[in-house]
């Protein structure tokens, strides 16, 4: 598959390289919530039979991190996260990529304050030495995961908001690095085009 030239051709291959990094993090995310799922079915045996795994509570709920976090920047490429459309889905043109790069930026700065703090939050755990009560498994690994993932996410809405602004000067360039969110009646569409294909 090739990228577009010209002026997009920066973009695009940002886009690619970080879209590997995302897919490498949301792979180890559904590994990860396999694996706990298959524990947690041992863990049950080990139970009925009197010999349950020692700390396993304690390290799925740092386990919980994992596929919490990882998969957000993912989710974000694809725009799966949560969206308000009733207005920006009305608007069409320039006047749409200007409210998404909007939407962006302020997500952006959120996201920002986001970081600053949980990494505090792993910097604190890291320093004092912090550990689950029981076990003492190391808690900073999973709190570090946190300003991480945002991170990358960070990168993301960046590339996006870069993507977006690019669609408001060139409203006809194609669009890269920014998901094509598709209202109702396009995913009924493309449904009842599967379905007949499927026949």
């Amino acid at each position: 598959m090739t990228g577009p030239h010209g002026d997009g051709a920066i973009l695009f291959n940002l886009n690619r390289g970080l879209g590997a990094v995302e897919d490498a993090l949301n792979i180890f995310a559904a590994l990860t919530i396999f694996v706990v799922m298959l524990v947690t079915t041992f863990q049950i045996f080990c139970r009925l039979a009197g010999y349950p795994i020692p700390g396993f509570l304690e390290a799925s709920e740092q386990a919980i991190a994992v596929f919490a976090f990882l998969g957000v920047a993912y989710a974000q490429r694809y725009g799966a996260h949560i969206r308000m459309d009733m207005i920006i889905g009305a608007t069409h043109g320039r006047l749409r990529w200007l409210l998404e790069a909007i939407g962006t930026l302020l997500a952006m700065l959120l996201i920002a304050v986001l970081i600053r703090y949980s990494w505090n939050f792993f910097y604190d755990a890291w320093e004092v030495g912090d550990t689950t009560y029981d076990y003492g498994i190391p808690t900073w690994p999973s709190k570090f995961l946190v300003p991480f993932a945002f991170s990358i996410w960070f990168v993301r809405l960046t590339l996006q908001l870069i993507g977006f602004l690019r669609l408001f000067l060139w409203p006809k360039a194609d669009p890269v690095a920014v998901p094509i969110i598709k209202s109702a009646a396009e995913h009924a569409e493309d449904e009842a085009s599967s379905a007949g294909g499927g026949k």
